[in-house]
């Protein structure tokens, strides 16, 4: 396994735009550490996974026109001083922010996606930059290093933690669940202590199956899997808990990855009564729910 200096190094180099690996999607089931998931370009259905439903993507040949501010939650921000001053404002919520352009046929198909992700995800905020606005606009974009439309920039703290261009309305409302969620049913772990505490409170006859979602903060088949588990943890909660931790939050998950062996992510570390009684390391949905049903006890039969 890579040391951790060289990982943390690898890392801060993977985010600058211009050589930036898009954090989702990719034909491979899991990322190594220092291998940046390819990224996948898809368009379908909005999967609204905060609500559970789906809602139709405009069709090809659709545009809409951008209302900005008028579109319910999503702000329109004309200039770099309201945009810093949103940013300020939303602390640590997650802030996303589409960079559009009128010209934009493409920024105006998934302009309606973000809109409705608006609608079911409270948590968040939504901004909209168009770019070609104004000479305040573009000094925007060439501050924030945009250099094509439409492009998403994810910030917590007022600090950028994720950014895609080109993609469909289902990376884009994965994305928003993956950088976002803090209202399902998976806990949230930040620390060691969090791990130790949540399989303590498990232990017994009477504890549940937990499973710990291990990733990074830029993994595509991270994010591409995370949908699948905020929607198990809602379906098994009789019988699992579900827990995510990115081990790039701070030193101590960390540490954490290094003593559980974790090399390749996302890992899932399935743990009873106070022992971890296996792993699955991969993103494949099917198979997860396999594993899963294995360790409650179902025969499950490949």
């Amino acid at each position: 396994m890579a040391s951790t200096a060289a990982f943390l190094s690898t890392l801060a180099g993977s985010t600058s735009l211009g050589a930036a690996t898009p954090a989702s999607g990719g034909g491979s089931k899991k990322a190594r550490f220092l291998v940046p998931a390819a990224a996948q370009r898809r368009r379908g259905v909005v999967r609204a996974a905060v609500s559970g439903t789906e809602q139709a993507a405009p069709a090809s040949g659709e545009t809409t026109k951008k209302k900005g501010g008028s579109d319910e939650r999503v702000v329109q921000v004309h200039s770099a001083e309201e945009f810093d001053g949103a940013l300020r404002a939303a602390k640590n919520r997650l802030v996303v922010v589409e960079f559009a352009a009128s010209h934009s046929v493409n920024s105006s198909r998934i302009y309606p996606c973000m809109v409705e992700l608006s609608r079911t995800c409270g948590d968040v905020d939504f901004l909209l930059v168009m770019g070609d606005e104004s000479d305040a606009t573009r000094e925007l974009c060439r501050r924030e290093g945009i250099t094509a439309v439409p492009h998403f920039s994810f910030y917590k703290g007022a600090e950028k933690v994720h950014e895609e261009e080109g993609i469909g309305p289902d990376q884009l409302a994965g994305d928003v669940l993956y950088y976002g969620d803090h209202h399902s049913a998976v806990v949230q772990l930040h620390s060691r202590a969090d791990v130790e505490s949540l399989i303590s409170d498990h232990r017994g006859d009477a504890g549940k199956l937990v499973v710990l979602d291990v990733g990074l903060k830029r993994c595509g088949p991270c994010v591409k899997v995370y949908p699948t588990v905020v929607k198990l943890s809602r379906t098994m909660a009789d019988t699992t808990v579900f827990a995510r931790m990115n081990g790039d939050e701070n030193d101590s998950c960390m540490e954490f990855l290094r003593d559980m062996d974790v090399i390749e992510v996302p890992t899932f570390l399935f743990i009873k009564d106070g022992e971890i009684v296996g792993r699955y390391v991969g993103s494949g949905r099917g198979e997860l729910i396999g594993e899963i049903l294995r360790y409650n006890g179902v025969r499950v039969t490949y």
